[in-house]
């Protein structure tokens, strides 16, 4: 198949976290099954723009990309030069896969493809959601849905990657019950195997952009009322003012010789962290899907999550950790200490997870239900 991917930013501008990993990661095996993928989108690397030469194609891993320059430096990433190619070669491709929504680029290239004819896969990525919907600017994405986007998404065919997503997705757009699929998204899993140890003092940890949506106050407030003795190790970036906030939350909890501050941890040194920890926490006020889930569980670190991450029911199912509503700190703190009491389950997780997830997310697999969702599409 010939399939052209309409992103905002791809690789490199990791800076926009983790979809650009996955799109790049179904781009790539995608190529590597034998299809053709092409990937158009803008030089965008936050405020900044990535050191490409806009509008020439160029080979990333495989995958054949064109940046386009942006007239915009904000979220909204419009480049009339990229419309302008989807007019004129849309229509060369056997399937169109957009991804994200509601910024201004995506939303221009969907009218597009209205107007040639084509209906385009669509990949939210967490865009439906409703912390999404209620958070910034939520008056504007209600007008923008009202002027434009209804009508634009019902000439589209819905992917999504979590049954939280799906849910979240149809109530925006009932067609989708019928025109639409679920598929996992792809993680990049390294092949080594990394050993695991029990701490004398068990070890939590958070590895994420430190962000409110998070949740890590619920978290810290959480501890403050176990009673076992713990260690909670965060790692990653964030806005220094949050990041003070959360210090000084600590300091007033009289936490800080129990908590570490571990820094950005690279895409190598992230698997070590998860392993050696007897935990990993994430009570997020809301997450698409949440790699770093599959990340520690592939290594054989249980986790604990919150009802609000893409990823809860798969873990449930699966019965590879825990899961806590976030509403209540002392259901948190109690689901915390249940963790550190059933010794034997957070074992038997060590032992089994691995295989559970090299069964469920090997890549060939997924990027050949994928080509099926695509077909299904037409």
């Amino acid at each position: 198949m010939r399939i052209l991917f309409i992103v905002p930013s791809y690789k490199p501008a990791y800076i926009y976290g983790g979809p650009i990993v996955v799109i790049a990661r179904l781009a790539e095996r995608l190529v590597q099954l034998g299809h053709e993928v092409t990937v158009y989108t803008t030089t965008a690397n936050g405020k900044t723009e990535l050191d490409v030469r806009p509008g020439q194609t160029m080979m990333v891993d495989g995958v054949a990309v064109k940046y386009f320059k942006r007239i915009t430096k904000d979220h909204t990433h419009v480049s009339p030069a990229l419309w302008r190619a989807v007019w004129r070669t849309a229509k060369q491709f056997d399937v169109v896969h957009i991804h994200s929504w509601w910024n201004l680029l995506v939303l221009g290239a969907a009218g597009v493809c209205r107007l040639r004819g084509i209906k385009p896969v669509l990949s939210p990525h967490g865009m439906f959601c409703d912390y999404v919907l209620t958070a910034n600017n939520s008056k504007k994405k209600q007008l923008i849905h009202n002027m434009i986007g209804k009508h634009l998404l019902t000439n589209t065919y819905l992917h999504v990657s979590s049954h939280m997503e799906w849910q979240e997705s149809i109530r925006l757009n009932a067609k989708w019950k019928t025109e639409g699929g679920m598929v996992f998204n792809l993680v990049d899993l390294p092949v080594k195997d990394y050993a695991r140890k029990e701490n004398e003092v068990f070890t939590i940890s958070f590895l994420s952009r430190i962000d409110p949506k998070k949740g890590l106050e619920i978290l810290v407030q959480a501890l403050a009322r176990v009673r076992f003795d713990y260690r909670l190790r965060i790692a990653g970036s964030g806005d220094e003012a949050y990041v003070n906030k959360l210090k000084q939350l600590v300091k007033a909890l009289d936490m800080e010789d129990k908590v570490e501050w571990a820094g950005w941890k690279g895409p190598e040194e992230k698997f070590s962290f998860f392993a050696e920890s007897d935990l990993f926490v994430l009570t997020s006020l809301n997450e698409n899907f949440a790699i770093v889930v599959i990340e520690s569980l592939y290594v054989g670190t249980p986790v604990l999550i919150s009802n609000n991450v893409g990823l809860s029911r798969y873990v449930d199912d699966n019965k590879l950790g825990w899961i806590t509503g976030i509403d209540n700190i002392d259901e948190v703190a109690g689901k915390l200490t249940a963790t550190y009491e059933n010794r034997e389950e957070r074992r038997r997780i060590a032992r089994e997870a691995r295989e559970v997830i090299n069964q469920d997310f090997n890549e060939t697999r997924l990027a050949m239900d994928y080509v099926g969702l695509y077909q299904n599409s037409k």
